[in-house]
Order: structure tokens, then C-alpha cells, then sequence
């Protein structure tokens, strides 16, 4: 299974794809876990937000024909006090989940916590603590920089984790499916 996530953001947008087992599949070594990419969308801050989003697109598109992933994550947007913040993240996570749609590709989000809390342990863990075990599970050298880099690749981890006994049960329900219609026959 391979995951592209995402820490969205209009001015760095975080990109990090991850293979994983496919449903079914035992999982190996460090929890079956590998890098496949990373990297992180600039933008200009004081372009037009319409070209700003529409070179995040692009990039987005590019990343989805490059590296065919399975599934995308995002990082949920987290209502704080930064109004202005909030938009533009929902903005950037509109286009990402748009390009997904667009491919048939499951979206899911999830939140700061829940991310930090599979990849650490801890749902109050910080950015050093998050990257740290990035590079730790995928057995990296180094963490990958900026730290909006490491956090697409904790979503993808997080994914992964969290997403394999859903993913189970999918595979479950359509073999079951495919018996049914074929008794049915």
C-alpha cells in the first residue's frame, strides 16, 4: 500500500510518500515501512492566493502521476487562533483532496493529535519528537527538513498504521462480495 501525505500549507506544503504492505500481506522489518519520497511545495507568500493554489495544484498532480499512490492523508486543518493560517491551510488541503478525487483515490484525514500519537505514542509529542521517530520507523539518517517534510511523512506513517485494519477489512468485504456472486451464478 502506498500513501502520499500531506502536511498542507500555502506557503510550504509538506510531501511525503510511504510503502507499506498490501492488504493481506505480512508486514516486515520496521513495521513493513519505506520511503519513497519526500520533498515540499514553495510558494511565493506575496503572490495572488488563485496562482499560489494553482502552482500547489500542479505540483500535487505531478506528485499523484510520478508516485501512483494508493491512498492520500492529509493533516486535518486545526481551527487555532490564526484565522488567516486556518484558511489558507483548508485552501491547500481542498486542492490536494481535488486531485485525489479526481483519481478515484481515497482521502483521509487526520488530526495533529492522532498523527502524533501513532507515530510517538503520544498525542502531545513535539516536532523533534515526531520527526525523530520518522527517521527511526522509515530508517533514515537524518529527518528530512523543513520539519513540514517530516510531518508529511508522520501523516503517511499514520496512514499506514491506521489505516491497515480498515484496509483489512476492505479486502475482506469484497472477497466475501466476489464468493456471493459467484455462489449467486
Amino acid at each position: 500500500m502506498r500513501t502520499l501525505g500531506v502536511d498542507p500549507g500555502l506557503t510550504r506544503c509538506g510531501l511525503g510518500v510511504v510503502d507499506g504492505p498490501r492488504p493481506g500481506r505480512a508486514a516486515s522489518g520496521r513495521g513493513g515501512l519505506s520511503l519513497v519520497a519526500v520533498g515540499v511545495v514553495r510558494t511565493p507568500a506575496g503572490s495572488d492566493p488563485g496562482e499560489r493554489l494553482l502552482f500547489l495544484s500542479d505540483e500535487v498532480e505531478r506528485w499523484l502521476d510520478r508516485f501512483e499512490p494508493d491512498a492520500v492523508a492529509i493533516e486535518r486543518v486545526y481551527a487555532g487562533q490564526n484565522t488567516p493560517n486556518v484558511m489558507s491551510t483548508a485552501q491547500a488541503s481542498g486542492v490536494v483532496m481535488l486531485a485525489a478525487a479526481r483519481r478515484g483515490l481515497p482521502v483521509v484525514l487526520h488530526t495533529p493529535t492522532e498523527v502524533k500519537a501513532a507515530v510517538t505514542g503520544s498525542g502531545r509529542a513535539d516536532k523533534a519528537q515526531v520527526a525523530a521517530m520518522v527517521v527511526r520507523i522509515l530508517g533514515l539518517e537524518t529527518a528530512p527538513r523543513p520539519a513540514d517534510a517530516a510531518d508529511a511523512l508522520a501523516v503517511a506513517i499514520c496512514r499506514q498504521w491506521r489505516g491497515a485494519g480498515s484496509d483489512r477489512l476492505a479486502v475482506a468485504a469484497a472477497s466475501e462480495r466476489a464468493r456471493i456472486a459467484a455462489v449467486a451464478r
